[in-house]
């Protein structure tokens, strides 16, 4: 009798880790990765700042607070099985106004329930024994917070799946998924792989190729691009670490924050525009079919017509680069607009409802043998190998999506 085959969409942490997942608990299946790139981790993973988030946060019980917890500690333990840069350099979370301060309590209080490891709650001169040119009322510090580099970990989870008999198929962009027997037949134009279940992880497709399996339409993927700044190297040494701003709780988005990278360098950013194509990787990116995609979804009007301001604010920081640098420079005054050099950028892949709502925590949909993970934003990569383990028991059904 032949393996079971499973099919996993997206060469990204995610679908990696589901892959690799599967090897180690069900060493019956064959496991094909299918992706579209000429490589792994090309787009949210490959763009990724890097940050293993200790779970301050998210709401308490919901997916993200559970499996960031869990994947954290599996991460840092295959980083150091693996040889992979796996720095703890801490995160404050800083409060530079009352407004900020009261929003701060808040987190403190989510953070003692997601029971964040050696959380503590500084005053002034407490943050600057942590981080000598930053300024703030109060600030958490999360000691635990830790850098990254998740290229390598996705690589390093291919090549788990390869050296267990699975594959890695490149240049395969997913066209078409239909019923093939008992089992599945998926396409890439006259190329075609059957499988008996497949997985989706397809990142800013992720709701185009579910639909290809019939899968609805909602949530819509709405692509934001985060634009970063680099700081010169005479003032990286103004950054020890990781410093954040405390979170709007509107948007899902983190804010503009530093931070140190396993390299060395310290960046500035993101923020969050509205990007003109699903890979819209630079302002010039325009994709007609996406921005119809956008335009017919009933949702982003909604979302447009509470939260235009915001958009307009983000849009002026990213023509500007001292309008950019003025929010960060609440944190670190010392760091202006001529320390920092523009540096790469990347898409975050939204979910939408309808209703306008932006998505907040992970979601996936069952429909019969195609699982499809329709949101994974920040920390997917942190939880990447705690998701992999939450989608094989929705799978073996000990689980509900």
């Amino acid at each position: 009798m032949a393996d079971e085959v499973t099919g996993i969409v997206g060469a990204g942490i995610i679908g990696l880790a589901i892959g690799r997942e599967i090897t180690r608990r069900r060493p019956g299946t064959r496991v094909v990765v299918l992706e579209k790139e000429d490589r792994v981790a090309v787009h949210q993973t490959g763009h990724n700042s890097g940050v293993v988030h200790a779970g301050i946060y998210y709401k308490p019980g919901s997916l993200k607070a559970e499996l960031c917890t869990r994947g954290k500690s599996m991460l840092q333990e295959y980083c150091a099985e693996r040889g992979i840069p796996y720095d703890e350099c801490g995160k404050l979370v800083v409060a530079v106004d009352e407004d900020d301060v009261a929003r701060l309590d808040d987190l403190e209080a989510r953070a003692d329930v997601n029971a964040v490891p050696g959380m503590r709650r500084l005053d002034a001169a407490g943050i600057r024994e942590i981080e000598p040119y930053a300024t703030g009322l109060a600030a958490l510090h999360s000691p635990h917070t830790a850098i990254t580099d998740y290229t390598r970990i996705a690589r390093s989870f291919a090549d788990d799946i390869i050296g267990a008999g699975g594959e890695v198929r490149l240049s395969f962009p997913v066209t078409g998924i239909d019923t093939a027997g008992d089992g599945l037949e998926v396409a890439s134009g006259e190329d075609t792989v059957r499988v008996d279940n497949l997985i989706i992880c397809a990142g800013i497709h992720t709701d185009v190729v579910a639909g290809l399996a019939g899968d609805g339409p909602g949530p819509r993927i709405i692509p934001f691009r985060g634009e970063y700044m680099t700081i010169t190297p005479a003032k990286t040494h103004m950054v020890r670490g990781l410093i954040y701003p405390v979170p709007d709780p509107r948007y899902p988005f983190l804010g503009v924050h530093f931070t140190r990278r396993v390299s060395g360098d310290v960046e500035v950013g993101p923020n969050a525009v509205l990007a003109l194509a699903r890979e819209g990787y630079r302002r010039s990116d325009v994709s007609l079919r996406d921005l119809r995609g956008i335009a017919g979804w009933r949702g982003s009007w909604r979302m447009a017509r509470r939260h235009w301001r915001t958009g307009v604010r983000e849009m002026h920081g990213s023509l500007s680069k001292r309008a950019y640098m003025k929010a960060a420079r609440r944190y670190v005054p010392d760091i202006a607009a001529g320390d920092v050099v523009r540096a790469g950028a990347g898409v975050r892949a939204q979910a939408l409802d309808r209703d306008g709502g932006l998505v907040d925590d992970f979601r996936v949909h069952r429909l019969g043998r195609v699982t499809a993970v329709r949101n994974a934003p920040s920390p997917a990569a942190t939880s990447s190998m705690a998701i992999a383990e939450y989608i094989i028991d929705v799978i073996e059904g000990k689980k509900k999506a």
